[in-house]
């Protein structure tokens, strides 16, 4: 939490430091860390003005709980994700140092499932289902960095058909 808190200290005084102009670099590759569910990398690449494909590998299950029900049983640790996202983005400000997107994608998760058959041990669960995110981008004036903040949901369609997850995160990446 305390990480959180300093992450969103640093992304408000970033903010209000900077000029009211900027040059945004969306036209790149940015590489950077996401907070959340899911936490882990982030890897963005944009095509042109207006579209984007953005890439999280990390854990999965700790914001939220990890003695969580699922199916007949319970999830009771952090797995491992990979989220992907074909992103739709344009800009909310005439210097372009605000954007705005959207995308829908796809996520692959592994977890630690316990299930009442197995008393108390637990099996691999490899779930896969669909993600849709939104979210706000913030690009400091003549800096190679940026600032997002989403929100989303993750619906599972195997293993637990309409298992429902929502997924948010704050960030930093590094565009180049």
């Amino acid at each position: 939490m305390r990480k959180l808190l300093l992450l969103s200290t640093f992304v408000l005084v970033g903010w209000l430091a900077t000029p009211n102009t900027a040059n945004a670099q969306y036209n790149n590759w940015s590489v950077g860390f996401r907070i959340g569910e899911p936490s882990g990398v982030n890897v963005r690449k944009y095509f042109g003005d207006s579209h984007a494909f953005d890439l999280n590998i990390g854990t999965y299950g700790g914001l939220y709980g990890t003695n969580r029900s699922y199916r007949n049983g319970i999830y009771k640790s952090v797995g491992l994700t990979i989220q992907g996202h074909f992103l739709w983005h344009t800009a909310l400000t005439k210097s372009e140092s605000m954007r705005a997107y959207y995308g829908f994608g796809g996520q692959i998760n592994n977890r630690r499932y316990y299930p009442p058959r197995l008393n108390g041990e637990y099996e691999n669960a490899l779930s896969l289902g669909g993600s849709g995110i939104a979210g706000l981008e913030f690009f400091p004036a003549s800096k190679p960095y940026s600032f997002f903040l989403e929100t989303g949901a993750y619906v599972e369609l195997l293993q637990a058909p309409f298992f429902l997850n929502l997924n948010t995160g704050l960030g930093l990446r590094y565009n180049f």
